[in-house]
């Protein structure tokens, strides 16, 4: 009855002879097939269109006596399956159902080897690798027999034909039909439930704007080409040209000029310039059809789940029926299929809880996202049901085992990943279902006596804390520091929930990529490898893994924040915990290599060493020898371009400005200080003006105030009324003890918490005057966390500050004069520009506050304050060893200049002999304590008694 048959065919000879020319039309080999696809399907749709408005078919018992008479057409559609079009909106959508029960009857019927194992992947929820549809001619050799494609229009028509005999059949045949069908034929049949719930799912009705509005650009165009043609302004020459050239990509089979079956709507292209009427009535047709379409699949879908309880395969059967379920109520639909979708839905965990609580946890996952979802909806309705499936989800895994870890964590993961990926997301309707949630958990007599309202509440309490955050975050979309500082908040409040941690730093991740902040995104990644390897080697101990996060700690010494994660807070085996797909080997494998790829974006060659270094073991481990091509092969790049830029100006990490925020407005930003990091090469003003043009448009005209200078502020002089910002270009800072380590451009720019920047004050207040009376403060800001960071901004939790008296600030000067002579001279290749910048600054004649004027204020006398004697010997060796490196640098430009250079290298030697000769009296001078006799009792150095008689 259901196949094309000898007895069906006799029994019924027009219906047989009509849906045998049909599938000979929709045969892989026939000719001519584009043209014949839609005559055939046109012919059944017609008949079938006719039956169904035939009064005489009205009643139900007749309508499925005539709707026998198409059954052959559901095996027809199910075996042309692989030829349909693809609705889905990614590439290659479906057959993923029919693969899944395929793999679990290996050889069982004839057409497993046809099936397309890259279709349906939607309803698995996972990604699909590039150009898997074009995988099916690497398949079996019956999977070359794809044939030519339907259209979309005639795929549609088909599908159509196929859901009215599903409506109108009856159910006891169907359900018998079902039974007969092997394990592959049946997950064909769910793949063709699927791809129906995508060819009519509903697009609203600005899609159908959007095809008017093309269509009636094309009109348009025709129109100017008809004038041109009727007014002579084209010849028949340039027609055919241009003819030629807008050939229909699809071939020309039939020898016609143009065809009506290309376009994907019928319907919109039989008028132009539609009436907003109109577009309203056709979209309103396409709703009503996109929700009959829908309950038919669920209709069939229980008759299935009906025919395979008690079946030996009813497992795998029912996961792939409930993925079809979830995959509806994903989709755009209306309050009413949503009514019955939920209540299907609820019937199914119902009746079979292991399908979630015991098996996969990734439906679950989807099941819980897809609740929230419609918990948010601004229909009262939807909220009502979502609630309802949420609360009996969560009560149902509690009866299993006392707790609903699961739906606890999968609720929060879901909520966390929908706020941080979803914009129009209606936080006021969904505390109201979380409200309704709480009144069924608080009015459940059957469980009174038990904790389960408790935990609901506390659940309840978490998600509203999440919602609050989501507010605070949709206020600050336009700061991305801000923004950044929320999430980073939420993920340390999940300090003792893994699996929602990694949720948030994932989300930070794709937030800072979004933003062009690549080492920031690496960190965050870091850190998730981080956490996955804590977890993982709590499980056991495998000599290939990280033993956790101290593995990473060569990678950023931050990271070991994520060793609070430890068997006090984590028990491994606990329900919930640590289910999601990242907490395995391969989930770290791909945490470990997304990090690689932002390192690499970023131009941190050197850590990605680090990261391949912890990704190596794993690989060798599995013998995954060609992912350990790749990753050396990747190597190789790093170290080379780390070779090609081994001065390090070719890379520039980042720009740090310490920003300090005074006043009432800010909130908790009053009083607080942050060293922010910036793209490369920033300038002061750049950050001046954003941060100013932010808090402008956030508090108003005349209320933000730029305070130019960098002293301390005092807050009591400040307007109450008003906004300060201080802003203050910092660069790192480091011990000479750590200058030993720090020995690439690469390591003085990372790795860094403490800042420097530098105030030259006078006593009168002025920021500069004369040698005697110039001061300077230098300010050391440490910072929480080493940067880069997986946050921009972060806050200074120490200050120091050292005041410098102008005989010291001269010493710096000298000694910075000297670095800049000794950099000059040693530099490989030699710059003879730069040696000749540097030496005329230090040796030709100046105006004021060159090195001779310095000599002459600090080495002219002796100064009468015996604790001055050791500043004012420095500095004599300091201009020492300037002479020194002013002969060395003469030396060297002797050696690079050209003749034509000859007269100006003999000035700058004159200029330094008169240098020199000038400084020859003052610092030949001896301090008044190094002339004085050494008393007799001092001269045994050997006799530690005589320090103690010293100091008397």
């Amino acid at each position: 009855m259901f196949e094309l048959s000898g007895p069906f065919r006799q029994q019924h000879f027009l219906a047989g002879l009509l849906l045998t020319e049909l599938a000979l039309a929709l045969e892989p080999e026939a000719e001519g097939a584009f043209l014949l696809h839609k005559k055939a399907i046109s012919a059944v749709h017609s008949l079938l269109c006719g039956h169904d408005t035939d009064p005489r078919y009205a009643e139900a018992t007749v309508k499925a006596c005539v709707a026998e008479l198409y059954l052959p057409l559901l095996s027809i559609a199910r075996d042309t399956l692989p030829r349909l079009h693809d609705f889905a909106e990614g590439p290659g959508q479906r057959s993923r159902l029919a693969s899944m029960l395929d793999s679990d009857t290996e050889g069982e019927g004839d057409i497993a080897g046809t099936i397309n194992p890259s279709v349906a992947m939607a309803i698995a929820g996972g990604p699909l690798a590039p150009g898997s549809r074009a995988s099916i001619s690497q398949g079996p050799p019956t999977a070359s027999r794809a044939g030519c494609a339907l259209s979309a229009e005639s795929s549609r028509t088909l599908l159509a034909c196929v859901l009215w005999v599903l409506k109108n059949a009856e159910p006891a045949l169907l359900q018998r039909w079902a039974a007969d069908l092997t394990l592959p034929q049946l997950g064909r049949l769910l793949d063709l439930l699927y791809l129906c719930l995508a060819a009519f799912e509903y697009k609203g009705k600005k899609a159908f704007e959007r095809i008017n509005s093309l269509t009636f650009k094309k009109s348009l165009d025709m129109k100017a080409r008809l004038e041109e043609a009727i007014l002579g302004t084209i010849g028949a020459r340039q027609e055919m040209v241009r003819r030629s050239r807008e050939r229909s990509p699809f071939g020309n089979p039939e020898n016609v000029r143009w065809r009506k079956s290309v376009t994907h709507w019928k319907q919109t292209s039989d008028r132009v310039d539609k009436t907003k009427d109109e577009m309203e009535h056709e979209a309103l047709v396409e709703g009503n059809l996109a929700t009959e379409a829908s309950l038919v699949v669920l209709d069939t879908l229980e008759i299935i789940v009906q025919t395979v309880m008690l079946s030996e395969a009813r497992e795998s059967v029912l996961g792939a029926v409930l993925k079809v379920v979830l995959y509806s109520l994903g989709s755009a639909q209306s309050a009413l299929f949503l009514q019955h979708g939920l209540a299907t839905q609820r019937a199914l965990v119902s009746k079979f809880p292991e399908l979630l609580f015991e098996e996969d946890t990734e439906l679950c996952a989807d099941l819980c996202l897809r609740l929230l979802r419609h918990c948010g909806s601004r229909i009262s309705t939807i909220r009502t049901h979502a609630s309802a499936s949420l609360y009996l989800l969560m009560r149902q895994n509690f009866e299993i085992g006392h707790n609903f870890a699961r739906v606890k964590m999968q609720v929060t993961m879901s909520l966390s990943s929908l706020v941080g990926t979803t914009q129009n997301f209606s936080e006021e309707h969904l505390r109201r279902s979380l409200k309704t949630i709480l009144t069924y958990a608080e009015e459940d007599v059957g469980l009174r006596d038990s904790t389960f309202a408790e935990q609901v509440q506390d659940l309840m309490f978490n998600l509203h804390m999440i919602l609050t955050d989501t507010v605070k975050m949709k206020e600050h979309q336009e700061d991305p520091e801000m923004l950044i500082d929320l999430m980073y908040r939420i993920a340390r409040g999940y300090q003792g929930s893994p699996d929602l941690r990694l949720t948030w730093l994932q989300n930070m991740a794709g937030k800072h990529a979004e933003l062009g902040n690549h080492a920031e995104a690496a960190q965050c990644m870091v850190h998730a490898a981080a956490l996955v390897a804590e977890y993982l080697a709590l499980l056991e101990d495998h000599r290939h893994l990280p033993i956790g996060c101290v593995s990473f700690q060569n990678i950023s010494s931050n990271v070991l924040e994520e060793s609070a994660i430890s068997d006090d807070i984590l028990s491994p085996d606990e329900e919930g915990f640590c289910s999601g797909k990242h907490f395995t080997e391969l989930g770290l494998v791909g945490l470990l290599e997304q990090a690689a790829g932002y390192f690499t974006m970023g131009g941190l060659y050197e850590a990605v060493n680090e990261v391949y270094k912890n990704l190596i073991p794993i690989l060798e481990a599995h013998r995954d020898y060609k992912k350990l091509a790749a990753v050396h092969g990747k190597l190789q790049e790093a170290f080379t371009k780390i070779m090609h830029q081994s001065s390090g100006w070719e890379r520039v990490f980042g720009t740090y400005f310490r920003v300090g925020f005074y006043g009432a407005r800010f909130g908790d930003l009053d009083e607080q200080e942050f060293v922010y990091k910036e793209p490369s090469i920033t300038k002061l003003a750049e950050i001046s003006h954003r941060l100013e043009e932010f808090y402008t448009e956030r508090f108003g005209d005349d209320v933000v105030e730029i305070i130019k200078d960098s002293n301390p502020v005092d807050k009591s002089k400040l307007d109450a009324q008003k906004a300060y910002i201080q802003i203050t270009y910092v660069e790192p800072y480091f011990d000479t003890y750590e200058l030993k380590d720090r020995v690439t451009y690469f390591d003085r720019n990372y790795g860094l918490r403490t800042f420097l920047f530098c105030t030259p004050f006078t006593p009168d207040g002025r920021a500069h005057g004369e040698l005697p009376e110039q001061h300077k403060r230098k300010t050391l800001l440490s910072t929480d966390h080493a940067f880069p960071y997986i946050k921009t901004r972060i806050r200074v939790c120490h200050r120091e500050e050292t005041v410098l008296t102008p005989v010291e600030v001269a010493i710096e000067d000298m000694q910075k004069k000297t670095r800049e002579l000794a950099f000059a001279t040693e530099q490989d290749p030699p710059d003879a520009k730069m040696l000749q910048m540097v030496l005329q600054g230090s040796v030709g004649p100046t105006v004021n506050q060159g090195p001779l004027e310095v000599a002459q204020v600090f080495l002219a006398e002796i100064p009468e304050d015996p604790k001055l004697f050791r500043h004012h010997n420095k500095l004599r060796l300091c201009f020492k060893d300037f002479c020194k490196k002013c002969e060395d640098a003469l030396r060297k430009n002797k050696a690079l200049i050209g003749p034509d250079q000859k007269e100006y290298h003999r000035e700058l030697e004159r200029n330094y002999c008169r240098l020199r000769e000038a400084l020859q009296p003052l610092l030949t001078q001896r301090l008044p304590q190094l002339l004085a006799p050494t008393p007799p009792g001092l001269r045994n150095s050997l006799n530690r008694a005589s320090f103690r008689k010293a100091d008397l």
